[in-house]
């Protein structure tokens, strides 16, 4: 019984903060005819503000991001030419990404070369997995060693989730919130929502590192065996 509760609390933490996030959004997505623009718009505007011109502002079905190689904030359609404080304050954060990107931020790049690298061993990762049965039959000491590559990999990727964190705290209460205070965009009101919104979202990525951390401590316990 102690077994299935904890279960069940284990699947809660996992997806409460992903149905809360939906949640704040949904609560947030309104139309306001008291706003000037759309997120779009906004994202346009704060980048200009900031004298990044060479950053895009471009509409995406792969959800809201910033694309440092392609040097664009990307917007799902409904914040792209949506006026609600959700699309704004997305659209903020968004731009705090890029902001970032040019100001060169060590947690940054750090995150993108991670990224990058945490990608490529992805796909070595699965063959890995595929062939430690195999190798089992040959020496165990190569089914082991194929397991330790996957679980490096994983390690990576776990690591890319703990690295994202703080980067999206930043991009979220170090640059987006500023911005929308300094420019005087939002009521105080709204920027007390606003903080919500992105609060929610943070949780996103906390719940991201705990289900990668379980899924790593799952297979070193396998190795240890």
């Amino acid at each position: 019984m102690l077994i299935v509760i904890a279960v069940l609390l284990l699947l809660l933490l996992l997806t409460a903060p992903g149905m809360w996030v939906q949640y704040v959004l949904r609560r947030h997505s309104g139309h306001r005819q008291d706003f000037p623009g759309t997120g779009g718009e906004m994202a346009r505007h704060l980048l200009n503000n900031l004298q990044l011109d060479d950053v895009k502002v471009e509409t995406t079905d792969q959800g809201d991001h910033y694309d440092p190689h392609a040097k664009a904030v990307r917007l799902t359609t409904d914040k792209f030419e949506g006026k609600t404080l959700t699309a704004v304050v997305v659209a903020a954060h968004e731009v705090g990404h890029a902001l970032q990107h040019a100001r060169g931020e060590s947690m940054f790049r750090m995150r993108q070369g991670l990224a990058l690298l945490a990608f490529g061993l992805q796909r070595l990762a699965p063959v890995a997995l595929l062939l430690a049965p195999l190798l089992a039959f040959v020496t165990p000491a190569a089914s082991r060693w194929a397991l330790l590559v996957a679980i490096v990999a994983m390690l990576i990727n776990t690591l890319v989730h703990l690295i994202t964190l703080p980067v999206e705290v930043d991009a979220s209460f170090g640059k987006a919130l500023p911005m929308l205070r300094e420019g005087e965009y939002l009521d105080q009101a709204d920027m007390l929502k606003a903080h919500s919104i992105l609060r929610a979202a943070a949780f996103t990525y906390v719940a991201g590192s705990l289900a990668s951390l379980l899924n790593v401590w799952r297979w070193l316990r396998y190795l240890r065996r």
